[in-house]
């Protein structure tokens, strides 16, 4: 081990960080850093030898008047080089270095974050994760959130050392490469063992949150006193940059309302982020927050090799059983990294090739690329048969708890596989010509309360909203801490974190369907957590209310424009705006039999007609043929609208037929659904050689040239709206039947 490269590692432990890195005193589980007075030696870093063997002493006169304004941080007065490795060292190790030789072998990656964390991660899936790695979706299984996604070379190596075939040496040899299995940041769909799909910052432990949440509900559901068989624990670890993002906090703050025990978070406490050391835009005590937040708080000082504090905090954090947990383990980014660790050097960059020479050789690895010790190998091999054996102990207790509790089990298992209770879909409301009209937004709680007594795992709410979007389960009550078996789910005004937590509720089992609600426009604040929602293939179902100008009065603050074309632009989402009863109750089935991507409902605020020629079996198609006076497939014009605009299309049709038009009218309900159609069917609905076409929505015109081509005209509104009643918006605005009717006019 070369005396040059551990002097410069043992200056680059130097805390950066004032005060506000140590928590408050006064908690038994905050423990001070080390100091320093005029009074005090400075501390000798034994474990540091020279080329003479004797002990490195920091030079004392640079550095005195900085340390008298600065703590040491913990884990820089640890021993930093034992003279003897132990397997679990190796392990650690073994861990750094698979993440160093990914990145490096990619020459693209984040290896600081797997070089901080290897002991946390060694300790918490060597010792206390719960899981099988020939079957990673046993139920009963811990699961595992790696906030920091950033960072995922830290889970590709751990599973690859537990065994998951989804992270065989050949996978992290093809890290961030094309069609690989150990893409940049964990995604769930790729990745077997990988629980959600991280990369935003803050996302991560939200889902966790909603991991958690599941396991509460679904235990207080099922458990008995003579049979606990749902039990187990959701780990995450998050880094800096989680704890800035505002969807973490919104998510943690619920946590610590709804007290998830089971929840313990690790918080990678390294000081560093992309721009540099965190002093620049983070000085707040985040121990003392999540104390505020209603968590446990343990502060780990040496993350770097104090296995047995970072054992200690676990075992500590889950013997707290009414507040979650946040460990809070002080680590050096980049760790053995001689000259760019705790720095943002060793961030989101390879080291390349001298600087992993150099890290080599100061923590002392004389070890091929992606080599992985026999002593390691063996020691980790162990996992493949008690997994296994875990599996089977549970499935056992459960065979046991079937022939007890056979009702509870049966549906317990249709939640555990996904299986839908036959002839759920009856429960859905339907609705004939004369039954009066109302706002989809009522006719959207009838579904969501039909569901209710069909779907078990159907939970969900809203960010405080609840009254508005109408979106409440009347037989049940609220989801809190000492009531988790219930399924209303209040969020608060927390849209950021409700969707994020929705993906995590979704994520945890198949038969979970978790819906949340706000107005439409807010959906700005949950862009982020509806694009994951798409990307990991969740079943998330987002009831947007007032869903146009047509919520009047409030102004253009709160009156969606462009947001039903930003969702048609995005990937694996379902975008609904129905118009009446029957297309509401078929956006509701569409939503639940759609297992892989999430729905956006746009509901409305104001009352709509309902509609002759509507249908649930319709909505399915994503387009289809309301009315039509034609023969032969060869409309004079054709008339398309969506939500409370269909209504607007009939009228105009119905005078212009009075004219002796042909006209047909199309319910384009779900753009997605009907893009998906054959060729033959979309040539029904819409002929190429009608060229006459005339669409109406009260939104922005973008994306409507699509449907009308270029001969045809989309009426819209391609403003801003404004404060008014909404029947004076829709006139003022032109988004009138009349204006159809006059496009009608100038086509054919």
């Amino acid at each position: 081990m070369a005396s040059t490269s551990s002097l410069s590692l043992s200056n680059s432990l130097l805390a950066r960080s004032a005060s506000h890195h140590a928590p408050a005193s006064h908690s038994s589980d905050h423990r001070p850093g080390l100091c320093l007075s005029a009074a005090s030696p400075l501390p000798t870093f034994s474990g540091l030898k020279s080329a003479s063997s004797s002990p490195v002493q920091i030079p004392f006169a640079p550095l005195r008047r900085r340390l008298l304004q600065r703590q040491i941080r913990a884990a820089a007065i640890e021993t930093l080089a034992p003279a003897e490795t132990s397997l679990v060292d190796n392990s650690v190790n073994t861990i750094r270095f698979l993440a160093v030789d990914a990145v490096e072998n990619a020459n693209s990656g984040h290896p600081g974050l797997p070089m901080g964390c290897a002991p946390m991660g060694h300790v918490l899936y060597d010792e206390f994760l719960k899981f099988n790695p020939k079957n990673p979706y046993w139920f009963n299984r811990d699961r595992f959130v790696l906030s920091a996604g950033h960072g995922c070379m830290l889970q590709y190596a751990l599973l690859h050392l537990a065994g998951y075939d989804s992270c065989k040496l050949e996978d992290l040899k093809s890290f961030r490469q094309w069609g690989s299995k150990t893409p940049g940041h964990p995604e769930n769909f790729e990745t077997p063992g990988v629980e959600v799909t991280t990369g935003p910052l803050g996302q991560g432990i939200a889902n966790a949150v909603g991991l958690a949440l599941a396991e509460k509900h679904l235990a207080a559901r099922f458990n008995k006193p003579d049979c606990e068989i749902v039990d187990h624990y959701t780990y995450c670890i998050l880094g800096d940059g989680c704890q800035m993002e505002g969807v973490a906090h919104e998510a943690c703050s619920l946590a610590g309302h709804w007290g998830l025990g089971k929840l313990i978070a690790l918080y990678d406490d390294n000081h560093i982020s992309i721009d540099g050391d965190t002093e620049i835009a983070f000085t707040e005590d985040v121990s003392k927050r999540f104390e505020a937040l209603g968590w446990h708080v343990i502060w780990v000082k040496n993350g770097n090799n104090g296995y047995d504090e970072i054992r200690a905090a676990i075992k500590e954090a889950k013997s707290v059983k009414d507040k979650p947990t946040m460990i809070k383990i002080t680590t050096t980014i980049g760790y053995g990294s001689p000259n760019k660790s705790n720095s943002y050097a060793v961030h989101g960059s390879a080291l390349g090739a001298k600087e992993v020479d150099a890290t080599r050789k100061f923590l002392g690895w004389p070890h091929e690329p992606f080599h992985v010790p026999d002593d390691v190998k063996k020691h980790w091999s162990r996992h493949i048969p008690e997994g296994a054996s875990l599996e089977s102990e549970w499935n056992e207790k459960f065979a046991a708890y079937e022939q007890k509790y056979k009702e509870e089990a049966d549906v317990l298992k249709s939640i555990i596989t996904g299986e839908l209770p036959a002839g759920w879909e009856k429960a859905l409301p339907t609705y004939a010509p004369d039954s009066p009209g109302d706002a989809t937004r009522v006719l959207s709680q009838q579904n969501i309360n039909n569901l209710a007594d069909v779907l078990p795992a159907f939970v969900g709410g809203s960010a405080d909203l609840a009254s508005s979007n109408l979106s409440l389960m009347k037989k049940f009550g609220n989801f809190q801490k000492n009531t988790p078996e219930e399924r209303n789910i209040r969020f608060g005004v927390r849209e950021h974190g409700m969707g994020a937590i929705c993906n995590g509720i979704a994520r945890h089992c198949p038969g979970m369907i978790p819906y949340c609600a706000t107005f439409f426009v807010f959906t700005d604040y949950m862009r982020a957590a509806i694009r994951i929602s798409a990307l990991s293939q969740s079943r998330v179902i987002y009831v947007m209310t007032h869903d146009s100008i047509g919520l009047g009065e409030d102004g253009p603050t709160h009156q969606p424009i462009e947001h039903l074309a930003s969702f048609r632009a995005m990937p694996n989402v379902l975008m609904l705006r129905p118009a009446d009863g029957n297309e509401t109750s078929g956006a509701y089935r569409v939503a639940v039999l759609n297992k892989k991507r999430p729905s956006v409902l746009a509901l409305s605020r104001q009352k709509v007609p309902l509609i002759a020629g509507t249908s649930i079996e319709g909505v399915e198609k994503g387009g289809y043929i309301v009315s039509d006076n034609s023969s032969d497939n060869k409309p004079d014009v054709i008339l398309m609208g969506t939500g409370t605009e269909l209504e607007l299309a009939v009228e105009a049709a119905h005078e212009l037929r009075k004219e002796g038009k042909a006209v047909r009218v199309v319910s384009l309900v779900s753009w997605e659904l009907f893009g998906e159609q054959s060729a033959e069917y979309k040539e029904s609905v819409l002929p190429e050689d009608v060229t006459a076409r005339v669409s109406i929505e009260a939104a922005s015109t973008f994306g409507w040239e699509r449907m009308v081509g270029s001969k045809g005209k989309a009426i819209g509104i391609d403003s801003f709206g404004a404060s008014a009643p909404a029947p004076v918006l829709y006139k003022e605005l032109g988004i009138t039947a009349q204006a159809v009717i006059a496009a009608a006019k100038e086509l054919c």
